[in-house]
């Protein structure tokens, strides 16, 4: 009962943590999805770290054990609680990877390392205390308390508990964990010695090479499926805990049905189901197919991402080694996955201008699974301890060449299908925030240049001199920033327009000399490609300035600049920013805007019905609010967009050019007010 309560509760707050420190610093780094890839290889890594530490205390002496891990166990306690203080917020806006790798190593390092240890090492100590017991039944212990951690956060934890008391109960409950833990050390300083054979573990199968390196690369490839599988959904629907956590799960949930008993993985069922997923997801990234909707996007990921971890984990749960191996057998895992981490995490973005890590994965994943194969135990050994889904050995061959050939063709299709995609492309980048392409399409006159942020277009210019300076996107006359800043202008011959992401920089086009333009990005690369491809910014009569960092944060350090109105259009892809819709973000953006300013908001969306989280900021902060919503011309390259405009001064909303195109801010439902503490995405889902 001690062994597994200890594990029960080191898993769940080994799998809290990990939301919990990811939702407090999202604001700090502009609301990007790759904050969460950033904190996931860092719990990878230190996961190693931790398996390590458990790989070589194992090895001591019992009470050198004991006298070691009840020491950092009480150090540990020093770093309570977890969440990092106002000194961490960023400065500038370049790439953060190393600052919040830095930041979680001061911040919930040591917490973190001694849970992740809690797995191998209490599994050691119950082998040493119950000779001949198996502790493989620990190990799916361990994932199922991950699992309840990570249905809790969303469900229990995070909806109704603002951030500072989720810091406070998860400290609580790490305090319990460390008397628990004290215990377990304390009472195996007088169990007796590890008596596994070194012998046996050299002639095991455990010790090839093969093995080794299979150990290592079946989850490698999950890791990298789970982080990519990730970022498409969290890139264009929304970075939230919820979103992170539903690929997780689903990895977590493979974990515990492959090492809980082998008949959950059937080679029938989950190789043909995981050729038929990886096909479909070919077919969604075809140009025709360039937008499918949330209904089809999330249950095919999710599925995808299924099949994928039970292929990965059930070859893996086949190679498990003797149970006097197994501390090496997890260092293994926990390096692979750590690997993958840091190929989606620090390497992608480095050699990839665009997210290429989901199809190169996918296409490796076949191959390694293949080589798996090529190591199926023998055919009694299968049958002795359950499997099922069995290959005779002269099937074998076909079955591992089948699946080559089946990665070149699924290698393939997506090459293909991604030459298509970028054939006219001029122009394509990456980095921390995301990825982004410029591209040409129509012909003579109607030649124009188009700016994506991973599948949304952010903007697009004709190259035709005469319509060069048409407002186009979201952006055009009659949208409601148009009609916003031309209201503005009637009633002053200047105006002090200020632009919360910058995009192609579209908006520029509307300013007039003598008006002022300061614009707010956070992501260097676009900067580059508005100043470089597009001549919006070139060709405005305008003054124009530029602060770099996130607007949110710059915005807190600068004193008022009393716009007469403020466009808040910072979208990553279709990814909502959800601490800049929070009461504390419109606080600040009020704080900026001149008395009779008008601020704006783009909430135009495939996925999220926005409106009543605007109602409710604009109750609580005591303005006005009405809706413009403009229909499509392709002619004139205008998409339909919907906007927000919200005013300190009611009349200000009732001019000639916003009345008769506008309708009040009245959603057909209430929703709670957004905090930097509270948000909930998930119940406006359309």
């Amino acid at each position: 009962m001690p062994f597994a309560l200890t594990i029960l509760i080191s898993a769940c707050l080994l799998f809290q943590v990990q939301p919990l420190i990811a939702r407090a610093i999202l604001p700090w780094f502009g609301g990007s999805a790759a904050v969460w890839t950033a904190c996931m290889l860092f719990f990878q890594v230190f996961l190693v770290g931790g398996y390590l530490y458990a790989w070589w205390l194992a090895r001591l002496a019992p009470r050198q054990q004991a006298t070691i891990h009840i020491t950092l166990l009480a150090a540990s306690l020093l770093a309570l609680p977890v969440l990092p203080g106002e000194s961490w917020k960023p400065l500038t806006p370049e790439n953060p990877t190393g600052h919040i790798l830095l930041l979680l190593a001061a911040t919930a390092g040591l917490p973190y390392l001694l849970l992740t240890t809690t797995n191998p090492l209490v599994q050691s100590w119950f082998a040493r205390a119950r000779p001949g017991a198996s502790p493989y039944r620990l190990f799916a212990l361990s994932n199922l308390g991950s699992l309840a951690g990570l249905i809790l956060y969303p469900v229990a934890i995070e909806p109704w508990l603002p951030v500072r008391w989720q810091s406070a109960g998860w400290s609580a409950a790490y305090a319990l964990y460390t008397l628990l833990a004290m215990r377990l050390a304390y009472l195996a300083r007088t169990l007796p010695a590890t008596t596994a054979s070194h012998g046996a573990l050299r002639t095991s199968a455990a010790g090839h090479l093969a093995t080794t390196l299979t150990w290592l690369a079946l989850p490698a490839c999950a890791s990298v499926l789970l982080l990519a599988f990730t970022t498409h959904i969290t890139q264009n629907i929304a970075p939230i805990p919820f979103l992170w956590i539903v690929p997780l799960t689903l990895y977590l949930t493979s974990f515990i049905l492959c090492f809980d008993h082998p008949r959950w993985y059937d080679r029938r069922l989950w190789l043909p189901l995981l050729a038929v997923e990886f096909g479909a997801i070919c077919l969604t990234l075809l140009p025709a197919q360039a937008h499918p909707g949330i209904e089809v996007l999330l249950p095919l990921y999710a599925t995808s991402l299924f099949a994928a971890c039970m292929v990965c984990h059930g070859e893996l749960a086949r190679l498990k080694p003797h149970p006097g191996d197994l501390t090496r057998y997890y260092l293994m895992i926990a390096i692979g996955g750590a690997i993958g981490g840091m190929l989606v995490g620090i390497l992608a973005p480095t050699l990839f201008n665009d997210l290429l890590e989901l199809p190169i994965g996918m296409v490796i994943t076949v191959i390694v699974v293949a080589g798996a194969l090529r190591l199926d135990p023998s055919l009694p050994a299968c049958e002795q301890a359950g499997h099922v889904g069995l290959i005779a050995p002269g099937l074998r061959r076909a079955l591992c060449a089948a699946c080559l050939l089946y990665a070149c063709g699924l290698g393939s299709a997506l090459w293909l299908v991604g030459s298509d995609r970028t054939r006219d492309t001029i122009a394509a980048m990456r980095n921390f925030y995301g990825a982004l392409r410029v591209d040409e399409e129509g012909t003579s006159e109607m030649r124009a240049r188009r700016l994506t942020h991973g599948t949304i277009t952010h903007g697009k210019q004709f190259l035709d001199p005469a319509r060069s300076r048409w407002p186009t996107t979201y952006y055009a006359a009659d949208s409601g920033i148009g009609r916003a800043i031309t209201a503005q202008r009637i009633r002053r011959p200047t105006i002090s327009l200020g632009m919360v992401g910058l995009g192609a920089g579209t908006l520029a086009t509307y300013g007039l000399t003598g008006d002022h333009i300061r614009v707010y990005e956070i992501n260097p690369l676009v900067r580059d490609v508005a100043t470089r491809d597009f001549s919006y910014l070139e060709e405005s009569a305008a003054q124009i300035s530029f602060v770099p960092g996130d607007a949110r944060l710059s915005m807190e350090r600068e004193p008022a600049q009393r716009f007469d109105v403020l466009a808040v259009d910072a979208f990553s892809s279709d990814s909502i920013p959800v601490h800049l819709l929070t009461a504390e973000a419109f606080a600040t953006w009020f704080r900026h805007l001149a008395p009779e300013g008008i601020l704006a908001v783009h909430i135009s969306n495939r996925y999220l019905d926005l409106e009543p989280v605007l109602a409710a900021a604009a109750a609580h902060a005591g303005v006005t609010g009405r809706v413009i919503e403009s229909d499509g011309d392709n002619a004139r390259a205008v998409y339909g967009s919907t906007w927000v405009l919200l005013a300190r001064t009611p009349s200000v909303l009732d001019s000639a050019a916003l009345a008769g195109a506008s309708r009040p801010l009245e959603p057909r439902r209430t929703v709670r007010l957004w905090t930097d503490d509270y948000s909930d995405l998930v119940s406006l889902l359309k």
